[in-house]
């Protein structure tokens, strides 16, 4: 079976070689880049089990910077570009979705397109109507940053979206989930054949909840923290319920990365005339944190009374073992301490500019300690143990 993967980021990157064990896959990417990292068996992204993968398994894999001259027999195509939230239409900019759409049906294909880019509810029905093809599927990825193939791999479940009033796509929706759980490890895997609106909004649910988690337990800590409390204590006795148990319990400057931004933002854009309190209230969380956050770190540093600062930032990345700077949490906290007027000093050592949106951004990890008066971490490094007197973090468990 030949499968075209449009896109090598980290969804994309991670189905390619979870298939190609399998069957011939040719991944495309307008990055000229990632496609000559992924032809020298090289990840351009930091992922140690695509790393370890590459290094020792035999990939049926090739990567391409054209997928027209290689969609027209493809039997599966897997749409996995980014769909960035864009606020002012309230809407996810699908456009490289479906440019690679246009491309594969200029190109004749006969094949089945399974949409993986995050869409809004009712996307892909809209995309059936639009070109008058009928092979659309979507199936939602429940992926961690920095662990994309390994959650391939021991998927928590496999949804697949389809028409289930049309035969056919059913029997293609089944064979795609049969794909997915060939090239897994894990065995008896939970899955769901579905619509795909109702496959849509799983994906946008199932973010917002986790964004839920994250937004409860960083308010709890910002009201253990202003009335003096152990948080660590409260976190726990509230866990040790089973049914509320330990996920996503650790407090954060806010959530943030790939997902959970803009899909709490589509979600809530999808509730237009729909009675709803709790899913404004998510996003309004997340906001309200990290201004709680930019106060609390100007009042360790001495601010008002004190008017010369350095606040050192350490690290923009979202989390452990990630590349991924956008949307990071605290890049909200860093616009949040713009108006106080402190100098804001970031050290990361992964930045391949000298300025972060006109902050100076150091690799010098000796200096950036020196120089900072208060360093903020949202999750603490051995490499920071010498300066703890210095450091701002509300990483209760030292984990992500």
């Amino acid at each position: 079976m030949k499968i075209l993967v449009a896109g090598l980021g980290y969804v994309g990157l991670s189905n390619a070689i979870l298939l190609a064990q399998n069957h011939h896959v040719v991944a495309y990417d307008i990055s000229a880049a990632r496609v000559q990292a992924v032809n020298e068996r090289k990840s351009p992204l930091v992922d140690r089990e695509i790393e370890q993968y590459f290094a020792e398994k035999q990939l049926d894999l090739t990567a391409v910077s054209d997928a027209a001259s290689e969609c027209a027999d493809a039997d599966y195509i897997i749409i996995a570009t980014p769909t960035d939230y864009d606020p002012k239409k309230d809407y996810f900019d699908t456009s490289s979705v479906e440019n690679v759409i246009e491309i594969c049906l200029r190109a004749g294909t006969k094949g089945c397109f399974v949409i993986k880019s995050t869409v809004p509810v009712g996307f892909t029905k809209s995309v059936r109507q639009k070109y008058g093809y009928r092979k659309f599927l979507f199936s939602p990825e429940f992926l961690r940053e920095g662990r994309a193939l390994y959650d391939n791999l021991y998927p928590s479940r496999i949804v697949v979206g389809t028409d289930r009033g049309d035969a056919e796509l059913r029997g293609l929706a089944a064979g795609f989930a049969h794909l997915l759980a060939e090239g897994a490890l894990k065995k008896e895997i939970p899955t769901l054949i579905t619509g795909t609106t109702e496959a849509e909004a799983i994906k946008l649910f199932a973010n917002t909840y986790l964004a839920l988690r994250v937004s409860y337990f960083n308010e709890l800590d910002t009201y253990a923290e202003m009335r003096g409390l152990d948080t660590r204590s409260i976190i726990e006795g509230v866990c040790l319920d089973p049914r509320i148990g330990e996920g996503y319990n650790n407090p954060s400057f806010g959530y943030g990365g790939y997902c959970l931004p803009k899909d709490t933002k589509q979600l809530l854009a999808n509730y237009k005339n729909v009675p709803e309190n709790l899913i404004q209230a998510i996003v309004e969380s997340n906001r309200t944190r990290k201004s709680f956050i930019a106060s609390q770190v100007m009042h360790r540093a001495g601010y008002p009374q004190k008017q010369k600062i350095c606040i050192g930032v350490y690290r923009l990345t979202m989390k452990t073992n990630s590349d991924n700077f956008r949307h990071s949490a605290i890049q909200g906290v860093i616009r949040c301490l713009e108006p106080y007027g402190a100098e804001i000093l970031i050290y990361e050592p992964m930045a391949r500019e000298k300025q972060h949106f006109g902050h100076e951004i150091t690799t010098d990890l000796d200096s950036f300690k020196r120089r900072s008066d208060v360093i903020i971490a949202n999750r603490m490094s051995p490499e920071l143990a010498d300066v703890t007197e210095k450091i701002y973090t509300r990483d209760i468990f030292k984990r992500d």
